[in-house]
């Protein structure tokens, strides 16, 4: 008897497992200027938990974006934004704890981002989010014939270009490139930086290109995004419905500290939905699911 009934329990929590990995979290950005729905990934446990947490709370509600820059990102999340004075200075404020980075190859800067804000490197050398800011990418389309930008480590490269120049048989380069530059030709010097590549890899060591997914390529030269913020940032969901509401935000007027001039409210309302749901209303597929 007590086999059985230890059986029927068993396969009862293997039922209820199974329903709830059937199941997510519907998440919906509510402005002043349209809605915003995301979904928040599983694979960023820490953030989506927090996230949830809070707008449960109502910590979000009637806060503002207090940081908004055209071409770029939304940013808000800062509890001292509720009832904010004309002029003053936000950015700074959070729940007193931080989060764990969260860092993910799968997930990038690509147009409707959401992703956790946080102090510089300097502070912060672990790069861990901030509590409760965050930001949702708008970022611009990066043109096709400028695909090196995903392609290439910046950093490595303007090393590795560094260590070349140095070389004193290589100062006719140097002069060349000085040459393009003081010149204002951008274009023509840029190019021949990037001409370079296979040179600086042979004669430094230095590993310049990098992996870059086709996932990430064309989301970036179709839809757009902030690719040089990948690997530094948390990207822990993404916004699947309402992207041109990004837009309107990000159009408002500004003060030179990038807060819109007329404040843009937000709230953050968290719904439990099937998958199944959440696919057929939105149209996001699950990575499981296909």
């Amino acid at each position: 008897m007590k086999r059985t009934t230890w059986f029927i329990s068993f396969c009862l929590l293997i039922l209820f497992s199974s329903c709830a990995q059937k199941k997510d979290y519907v998440v919906t950005i509510k402005t002043d200027m349209g809605d915003m729905v995301a979904i928040l990934y599983d694979e960023t446990p820490k953030h989506k938990a927090n996230f949830i947490k809070l707008a449960n709370e109502h910590f979000y509600d009637s806060l503002i974006f207090h940081r908004v820059i055209e071409g770029f990102m939304i940013q808000g999340g800062d509890p001292n934004s509720k009832n904010a004075q004309p002029g003053q200075h936000l950015g700074t404020g959070g729940p007193g704890y931080t989060v764990d980075a969260e860092f993910n190859p799968k997930f990038f800067h690509e147009k409707g981002a959401l992703s956790a804000a946080r102090l510089g490197d300097q502070q912060n050398p672990t790069k861990a989010s901030s509590g409760s800011q965050f930001y949702i990418v708008q970022g611009t389309v990066i043109p096709k014939t400028s695909i090196d930008q995903l392609t290439v480590d910046q950093m490595k490269l303007n090393n590795g270009l560094q260590q070349l120049l140095q070389k004193e048989e290589n100062r006719p380069l140097y002069d060349s490139l000085s040459q393009l530059y003081y010149a204002g030709d951008m274009q023509a010097y840029q190019n021949k930086v990037f001409s370079l590549i296979p040179r600086i890899e042979k004669e430094t060591g230095t590993q310049v290109k990098k992996n870059v997914s086709q996932e990430k390529i064309d989301a970036y030269t179709t839809v757009g995004g902030a690719p040089h913020l990948d690997d530094e940032y948390t990207v822990f969901g993404k916004v699947i419905k309402g992207l041109e509401v990004i837009d309107k935000i990000a159009a408002v007027q500004k003060d030179p500290a990038d807060r819109p001039l007329q404040d843009v409210h937000f709230t953050v309302i968290v719904e439990e939905m099937s998958k199944k749901k959440i696919t057929k209303e939105y149209g996001y597929e699950y990575p499981d699911s296909k």
